[in-house]
């Protein structure tokens, strides 16, 4: 009987990366070739040469969508593959503590990008811990508040346009939102006037920051030497959100957004200050038009009635020393976890595929960029890290004299 036909070859991720690199190129090739067509259009208007440079672009360009999509697929893994490891980090938990807890795993089989999904497994773990830990009841308090003794703890994963969500739900006693403000207060985090006026999401969003915990003590469960600022971090690196909410006796969610893949990303482009800039499209809600007379302060924030909701605003000029208003504005509503926020910007380019390239830390010397591309004409764009820059500049913050592009580049 003839053996069976080995069909899987196992091939070093950096060889994939190789690939992958070249694919980019391709696509900043593809670039310079629209760049080089509009020229034409200008130049020789419907000559039938470029007639036909239209259509072997054309061609071209559905060669290279598909090699990228495949390209991609090779380096797509199922969250299968890091969630079969979390059950045990439940269970040891729950032993330690004491704690009955069922842990319920759906989506497994989402793919996501490897190097994505191994950068989220410290993260996970210590929501998983933190979880049983924090969420999860001893048996008797949950009895005596209704519930079953055993504590439940979801996991899911689904895709959502060009983006993964994973979801670490528990139905424990969710979190103390008093005590949050009374602990951010403590730390200096927020003054008692701020913390008066924060709204529910906004004081769930203080245990994301640094040095941040309403532990009396540090224990081996909640002291693994990575906190919530930590996750943030990682999340923000991999140009992704997270984000809580939490019912008071019901439980608490944390919901993970992060790209299929940190290679190559769709983005919208815009000018600040005659400046080129991006953010990442699976961010952006909506795009408006907008007057200065629209816009209104609350609480000394200036902000913008959309239909019926109340959104935020951040003037991206504050970028730059020559930060002016004008009359006609271009507003980009853009989520943050489960928030909403205006980014205020000069002149709309329109949508793009960006090459991510790595620059030198020297060159950018502002923590509001996540990282750059470069366009067909050589004009580079630097892509703004959303949760940075709601951080930084959505609360009061002066970042005018900070430079955030190349040094000797001005797109």
């Amino acid at each position: 009987m003839p053996a069976a036909t080995e069909n899987v070859i196992r091939v070093e991720a950096e060889r994939i990366d190789v690939v992958l690199d070249l694919v980019g190129e391709l696509i900043i090739a593809k670039s310079m070739m629209q760049e080089l067509l509009a020229e034409m259009n200008r130049s020789f208007g419907n000559s039938p040469l470029r007639a036909k440079t239209a259509d072997v672009l054309t061609f071209q360009s559905q060669i290279l969508n598909k090699l990228q999509r495949s390209v991609m697929k090779i380096r797509m893994v199922p969250v299968e593959q890091m969630f079969r490891r979390l059950p045990r980090v439940v269970r040891d938990t729950a032993k330690q503590l004491g704690r009955e807890v069922n842990i319920v795993i759906e989506g497994e089989n989402t793919d996501l990008d490897k190097s994505i999904l191994d950068a989220l497994a410290e993260p996970m773990m210590h929501l998983l811990r933190n979880a049983v830990d924090h969420g999860i009841e001893p048996p008797l308090e949950r009895a005596a508040a209704g519930k079953p003794p055993e504590g439940t703890i979801r996991l899911n994963a689904y895709h959502q346009g060009n983006q993964v969500v994973i979801e670490i739900g528990d139905d424990g006693h969710g979190i103390d939102i008093p005590r949050v403000i009374k602990t951010a207060v403590s730390k200096g985090i927020v003054t008692p006037e701020q913390a008066a006026r924060l709204s529910d999401a906004d004081a769930l969003d203080l245990i994301f920051h640094a040095g941040f915990s309403t532990s009396s003590e540090v224990t081996e469960i909640s002291g693994r030497g990575i906190g919530m600022d930590v996750a943030k971090a990682v999340m923000d690196r991999l140009k992704g959100t997270i984000g809580v909410r939490s019912v008071p006796g019901e439980g608490t969610t944390f919901r993970l957004k992060v790209p299929l893949t940190l290679a190559i990303i769709k983005a919208l482009l815009f000018r600040v200050s005659e400046r080129l800039y991006a953010v990442p499209l699976g961010n952006v809600l909506e795009i408006l038009r907008s007057r200065e007379s629209e816009i209104h302060f609350i609480d000394g924030q200036e902000v913008l009635q959309i239909r019926e909701e109340v959104v935020p605003l951040i003037r991206l000029s504050r970028l730059h020393e020559a930060a002016e208003h004008k009359l006609k504005l271009f507003i980009i509503v853009v989520s943050l976890g489960d928030r909403k926020v205006g980014l205020v910007v000069d002149r709309l380019i329109g949508e793009q595929e960006l090459v991510i390239k790595a620059l030198d830390e020297s060159l950018v010397t502002s923590e509001l960029v996540s990282g750059a591309s470069i366009l067909g004409d050589g004009r580079v764009v630097l892509i703004l890290s959303i949760s940075d820059v709601v951080e930084k500049l959505g609360r009061g913050f002066s970042y005018s004299s900070i430079q955030t592009e190349p040094q000797g580049t001005r797109p």
